[in-house]
């Protein structure tokens, strides 16, 4: 989704610039160094601008990834930053301006976790649409079942999902809700929906081509059936 949005040029440049949960972390990805006296207001005003510059990429639009497992420090830091507001929702108009909120979801818990654990094994995180590695963090290993590792990580999953929807409620924020299952059948229509709550020209998505395919194959199939029977999941 991030890529689509950039391959328009109208979209800014959506990435995870907040991906770790480290202050640390966020200044070495934009090659700042704070003076030794700094504040922490200051410091991260600075990681602030310095990620609304990268993201938007001269469009006028910011785009940020947010996952659930950095959102809680993600927030924390955002309310050192603005600490005049009494909402999360109030300190992300304060941060970025007007703001859409896009909720991804994906529909199965359980292929989802089977995704991820399935990647961690293997250390293959995304191909290309022909198949040639896009992003591999290890070396490759042969995926093996593991059902505690798998109950585990659908648990996270879960329990990451009620939290998204539990903020949602509290921040009183409806969001853009789209599944990955619609993203992955027909990415342009999903891009177009993204563009049209943005304000800007759906057309921007013609000619788009998706940069990456899905992993899945036979082995996720084996592993959902295996697991759904072991843990009597529906």
């Amino acid at each position: 989704m991030c890529d689509l949005l950039t391959a328009t040029g109208i979209a800014g440049v959506p990435d995870s610039y907040f991906h770790r949960p480290s202050v640390s972390d966020w200044l070495a990805s934009f090659d700042l160094t704070p003076q030794s006296a700094a504040s922490k207001q200051v410091i991260l005003d600075a990681i602030f601008q310095a990620a609304l510059a990268r993201g938007s990429g001269e469009t006028g639009i910011f785009g940020l990834r947010l996952q659930r497992h950095s959102f809680d420090f993600f927030a924390q830091e955002l309310a050192i930053l603005h600490p005049g507001h009494t909402s999360d929702a109030q300190r992300f108009r304060a941060a970025f301006g007007r703001t859409l909120f896009v909720h991804l979801t994906r529909r199965d818990t359980v292929e989802q976790a089977i995704s991820y654990v399935k990647a961690r094994q293997t250390g293959l995180w995304h191909v290309a649409s022909d198949g040639t590695e896009l992003e591999r963090l290890n070396p490759h290993a042969e995926p093996i079942y593991d059902g505690a590792e798998l109950r585990n990580c659908y648990e996270t999953m879960m329990a990451y999902g009620r939290d998204w929807r539990g903020w949602f409620e509290r921040e009183n924020i409806d969001p853009l809700r789209i599944s990955y299952d619609a993203l992955s059948a027909d990415p342009l229509e999903v891009l177009c929906q993204v563009l049209d709550r943005l304000g800007v020209d759906c057309n921007a998505a013609n000619g788009i081509e998706p940069g990456v395919k899905k992993l899945a194959d036979s082995t996720n199939q084996d592993w959902a059936t295996r697991f759904r029977s072991e843990f009597d999941i529906a």
